[in-house]
């Protein structure tokens, strides 16, 4: 079976003279129903990672491919439309309502009024949002955790087989942090997408990750199951595991 998500051997380097590689080697794959979570400090490449997969940032070397097809060869519009986005800062269009927001992709792509509205109802509903309450709410009149569920319903919008979360929960408070990722767990059991869940924190990583890959120095340390991430010997995984 193709794997959602494939990528190999990806490196990324400033430009320069004197240049070093942000990421370095990297490979792994993700299939449908997957969430792969990667762990890093600060610096180790995760979010550029992401970024080169969705070509915000284009590759020194390697390869990404979306469900067989190669990311080199598509329009990066088209690309970024397959894939699914999330980001700690969520990025809601401010003169938007939640409506528009979580509409967005499917208008670039001439999908019918009717079709959108009945997307859009049915994904607030998903996310938690009653839909006769927040679709005309302005993004200024939502809380951190609402905005965060509009962000994530947005990125669904397109029925994506691939979705990037780059720390979605990491400006939330830890109530409304647990919520949510409660809730992310139960909609991923219940749409079965490919997934790349990027954050610092390792107790967030072994609760939504089936695989963890941690990265140190732009290059994957560790690649497995949790259980595995559990019983390594490696030294950074065992400095996450006494911080947690």
């Amino acid at each position: 079976m193709t794997a959602a998500l494939d990528v190999r051997e990806l490196r990324y380097a400033l430009p320069g003279r004197d240049a070093r590689e942000l990421v370095s080697g990297v490979s792994f794959g993700v299939a449908r129903g997957e969430t792969l979570v990667l762990l890093g400090r600060s610096g180790s490449g995760k979010t550029t990672t992401l970024k080169l997969i969705n070509r915000l940032l284009e590759p020194s070397g390697g390869e990404v491919r979306v469900e067989g097809q190669l990311a080199a060869a598509e329009e990066p519009t088209r690309l970024r439309r397959r894939i699914g986005y999330v980001i700690q800062e969520i990025g809601l269009f401010p003169h938007f309502n939640v409506a528009e927001n979580v509409g967005l992709v499917p208008r670039l792509e001439q999908w019918p009024p009717a079709r959108i509205a009945e997307r859009v109802r049915e994904l607030l509903t998903l996310v938690g949002l009653e839909p006769r309450t927040f679709a005309d709410r302005y993004p200024h009149q939502l809380s951190g955790g609402q905005r965060q569920r509009v962000g994530v319903a947005r990125a669904l919008a397109a029925d994506p087989p691939l979705l990037l979360l780059d720390e979605p929960f990491g400006a939330l408070d830890p109530i409304t942090r647990v919520e949510l990722q409660r809730e992310f767990a139960r909609l991923q059991a219940r749409l079965g997408k490919a997934i790349v869940f990027v954050t610092h924190d390792v107790r967030e990583g072994l609760l939504l990750g089936t695989r963890l890959g941690l990265m140190q120095a732009g290059r994957l340390a560790f690649l497995g199951s949790p259980e595995q991430f559990r019983g390594s010997d490696h030294p950074e995984v065992r400095a996450f595991l006494a911080a947690a």
